[in-house]
């Protein structure tokens, strides 16, 4: 999953399993930190390993039922979990590793780099080699690629799946639109115009920075060169990508605008409008599975990202790393392989609480046909779109580069202003930001 610490405020569709996670999953114990105090990694009797993830009150079911299967395969591995509340979680994880009290292992996403440029994490190559784990075999070629830093690996990934298309069937086949399955930018425009009308728009947007970032990677552009490292907004391949996402509001208006939003009530988004049946299409991650499914309301199917000059899809992704003050980290590397492996990844699905990071579960008949989904949806989007993810700039800066971008794009997600004068204020602002922080 996408980590707690990127929430984009243009976006009107933010109500991720993450955000809503936060709040639910506030009953920890009091912090504590890494158990340093015990015998080595090879004596016996040893004391309890730290734990800490964000999440609600499925994320906590799911961690510690994998929890309890580690210490069933291992006795002599007992590892306490610590749910802390999204918003805090950085703040927290990074004071206790700065103390030299923080968790043996911990849950990271796209800030990956931001504790490993500060060696805060601990690389974790020996230790996969020692265990003969073949990365790219268990999660394909691109999900290890985000948790890597200076050629180093330094989380395996945990749970990952792409951004995909929720499309309304109903709407659909009123209109005779056939299927959003293979659908390229030039298909959204002519059939989102099909299916706008009557109050009633195609797409909910792409808004947020996985998905519009999807957008440019399919248009051959990308936010910062891969050589030098700095910031090409500005390049016409991401121009023309963000001016197609603007011209879906306010040329094509097959978008709602930030103000028709609005007009729905406070708290409308991509999500609940598409579940309410305001919204023909939605592009989002797994998370709106359980809860559409549940509800009842609207007879839904899925379908992969749509595809530009090439594919390209953004993961929702999170992965398991070592703290540089673990006292153990062979025992913390031994816990994390065994729930990243197949074994204890099935739970996952059990739970209906994510995409597996694990391929072979994802592609199991366990995840593509669930036994807590009641209908028959097209769960093969996910490892069928495996080979199309792309990995994004997970720069140590990544922070107040999205910042940079965000407050940048304002007046862009308003209509006030087009996509080549807003990444130009974009280009300024990350530069800047580069400039500080890479003296």
């Amino acid at each position: 999953m996408v980590g707690p610490a990127s929430v984009s405020p243009a976006s009107p569709g933010l109500s991720r399993r993450t955000l809503l996670g936060g709040l639910a999953g506030t009953g920890a114990a009091a912090l504590t930190g890494c158990s340093g105090s015990g015998p080595g990694e090879s004596g016996g009797n040893k004391e309890p390993m730290v734990m800490t993830v964000w999440g609600g009150d499925t994320d906590k079911i799911a961690y510690q039922t994998r929890l309890d299967a580690l210490k069933q395969a291992h006795p002599d591995l007992v590892v306490d979990l610590q749910m802390i509340p999204s918003g805090q979680y950085a703040q927290k994880v990074q004071t206790m590793i700065s103390g030299g009290h923080g968790p043996d292992i911990l849950e990271l996403a796209e800030t990956i780099n931001v504790y490993s440029s500060k060696s805060q994490i601990v690389p974790q190559d020996e230790y996969i080699a020692e265990a003969g784990l073949d990365l790219t075999g268990q999660f394909g070629e691109r999900m290890p690629q985000y948790f890597q830093y200076e050629g180093r690996q330094y989380a395996l990934p945990d749970r990952s799946g792409a951004m995909i298309t929720y499309w309304n069937k109903e709407h659909f086949e009123a209109k005779g639109v056939p299927a959003p399955t293979d659908w390229t930018w030039d298909d959204l425009i002519s059939y989102g115009k099909e299916l706008t009308g009557d109050g009633k728009f195609a797409h909910a947007g792409f808004n947020w920075w996985p998905l519009w970032m999807s957008l440019i990677h399919q248009n051959g552009g990308t936010v910062l060169d891969p050589e030098s490292g700095q910031p090409t907004l500005t390049m016409p391949e991401c121009v023309e990508a963000m001016q197609f996402v603007q011209d879906l509001t306010y040329r094509h208006k097959i978008v709602p605008t930030p103000r028709d939003y609005q007009n729905w009530g406070p708290d409308a988004g991509g999500d609940s409008m598409f579940a309410a049946g305001n919204i023909s299409i939605s592009t989002t991650g797994f998370w709106n599975i359980g809860t559409l499914a549940k509800a009842g309301k609207i007879d839904f199917d899925l379908a992969p990202f749509i595809a530009g000059k090439q594919r390209a899809v953004c993961a929702s992704f999170n992965g398991l790393a070592i703290s540089r003050t673990c006292k153990r980290p062979k025992d913390a590397f031994t816990a994390i392989a065994f729930l990243t492996g197949a074994e204890a990844q099935r739970t996952i699905i059990d739970l209906g609480q994510d995409v597996p990071a694990n391929l072979e579960v994802q592609n199991s008949e366990q995840f593509l046909k669930p036994k807590w989904l009641k209908k028959d949806l097209s769960m093969e989007v996910f490892p069928e779109s495996a080979d199309a993810i792309f990995v994004p700039p997970l720069i140590p800066e990544w922070n107040e580069m999205i910042k940079a971008i965000d407050d940048s794009l304002a007046g862009f997600w308003q209509g006030t202003e087009d996509a080549a004068t807003a990444l130009g204020k974009a280009q300024e602002r990350v530069t800047a930001v580069f400039a500080r922080s890479r003296r």
